[in-house]
């Protein structure tokens, strides 16, 4: 039998049997390309309300915590407050050794009364000489007197003398006695002259022997007050929240005074300083109502309110940050200073809106850039969601029949980090949307694993 008249006898079953083949190979070739396509993470779009927050780290602090400094220098001899100790205004919290402004405080006595006892001296001296000048004026007086005299009785003397009554000797003698009276005023006025010279230059020296005595005084204000340093005293009602200073340690005040207390004024009223990032600024407003958590209770949330945004920006790593206070009331004393705390700021509200998820925001599909770029073209998502973002632009992928998936551009508000307000978009509640995907393809003859979900990028 040859092979024609073979193929006749069994051509049905031959035909059968390509159709199977047939059918085979188009199975075959379904099965792998649906074993390539990636197999989507999908999320149903809802309605709800958000409520968007700024959520930052900050510390708990006393409402006013004041550092109470040494101005002396000295060896510490007494501590009379503790760590937490409740002290008043005015209260001994340390005590200096004294001892060597007490011996400046003895000198600087010493010097001024040496000082008070020279302007006492001065003072007298002054007293004498006015006496003295009264005494030589009186003197100078006399002689004048004296002197007028002698230069009458000269002058009649020379007259008779003249007409030859006396003799000329007679005559001389009286012209020398009117040279000495006259020369005895010439001294007396000189004294006299001498006399308010020097009571001159003893008030002088008065003078300055009463700004002598002032300076002393000074000086002794001065050696009292450092005295009264070496007692440091509390300046406001309080607790003591550090002490750095222990008994024998000795203290320097150079250019500034040393920090050896410092003391929280009301644990009742306390604030937290919350490091917030610069772009986070622009939505606070002061007064909103805050909540803040503490490690010490982590199952307890705290309420403030924000009072103030301190200017003073903190540059870390070319991150900016401004501390925005949280004033909260602490009445049980049970949040400390220096405690670590986890803040939530409310920054916006929206009631029943549509919520679209944030990890549908972020993800982009596992495709070469330029089918993606086809997909934006033939979709007509504009540049501003698909690349810039302005004005809350962005692009989500919807998972439409068959499998496939295809970008919608949408415009998002506010966001509470879960879900974020859709503004406009084709959108409504119940669709949805990709946040991820499984890539579910192995070579053939490979153990097939679970497949681990990619959330990225696209393929380059």
């Amino acid at each position: 039998m040859n092979l024609r008249e073979q193929f006749h006898e069994h051509q049905k079953l031959y035909i059968i049997i390509a159709v199977a083949v047939a059918a085979l190979l188009t199975l075959g070739s379904v099965m792998r390309s649906h074993a390539d396509r990636p197999n989507y993470l999908t999320v149903t779009v809802e309605q709800g309300n958000i409520t968007s927050v700024v959520q930052a780290t900050g510390t708990i602090n006393p409402l006013t915590t004041v550092p109470v400094g040494s101005y002396v220098s000295g060896t510490v001899k007494y501590i009379f407050a503790d760590f937490n100790s409740r002290v008043h205004a005015g209260q001994v919290l340390a005590q200096l050794d004294p001892e060597v402004y007490q011996a400046q405080v003895v000198q600087a006595r010493g010097n001024l009364d040496n000082a008070e006892a020279n302007q006492k001296n001065l003072e007298a001296s002054i007293t004498a000489q006015e006496a003295a000048i009264k005494t030589n004026q009186a003197n100078l007086d006399r002689l004048k007197a004296a002197a007028d005299y002698t230069r009458v009785s000269t002058r009649r003397i020379l007259d008779l003398a003249a007409q030859g009554i006396i003799s000329r000797d007679q005559a001389d003698q009286s012209q020398s006695g009117l040279d000495q009276a006259d020369a005895q005023v010439r001294a007396a006025q000189a004294q006299l002259n001498q006399s308010v010279a020097q009571l001159a230059q003893t008030r002088a020296q008065l003078d300055q022997a009463r700004a002598q005595v002032k300076t002393m005084q000074g000086a002794l204000d001065l050696a009292q007050a450092n005295l009264r340093y070496c007692t440091i005293l509390s300046p406001i009602d309080g607790t003591v929240v550090a002490r750095n200073v222990t008994v024998g340690q000795s203290v320097t005040a150079s250019l500034q005074a040393p920090v050896v207390f410092s003391i929280a004024q009301d644990l009742a009223r306390m604030q937290v300083y919350a490091a917030t990032d610069e772009s986070d600024t622009g939505n606070i407003k002061i007064g909103t109502e805050a909540t803040f958590q503490v490690d010490a209770f982590p199952t307890r949330t705290f309420r403030g309110r924000v009072s103030a945004i301190r200017l003073n920006a903190t540059t870390i790593q070319n991150v900016v940050t401004y501390n925005t206070i949280v004033d909260f009331d602490n009445p049980d004393e049970k949040l400390l200073p220096g405690e670590t705390a986890y803040v939530t700021i409310p920054t916006g509200e929206a009631s029943q809106c549509v919520k679209v998820p944030n990890a549908a925001l972020r993800f982009t599909p596992e495709m070469p850039q330029q089918e993606i770029q086809k997909l934006y073209q033939e979709y007509r998502i504009p540049t501003a969601a698909a690349a810039a973002h302005l004005g809350g632009q962005q692009v989500v992928w919807e998972l439409a029949s068959g499998g496939q998936i295809r970008p919608l551009a949408v415009r998002t508000g506010i966001t509470d980090y879960t879900y974020t307000q859709l503004l406009a978009g084709d959108l409504k509640t119940g669709d949805r949307l990709v946040v991820g995907e499984e890539s579910a393809g192995s070579p053939a003859g490979a153990s097939r694993t679970p497949a681990t979900p990619r959330f990225g990028g696209p393929r380059r």
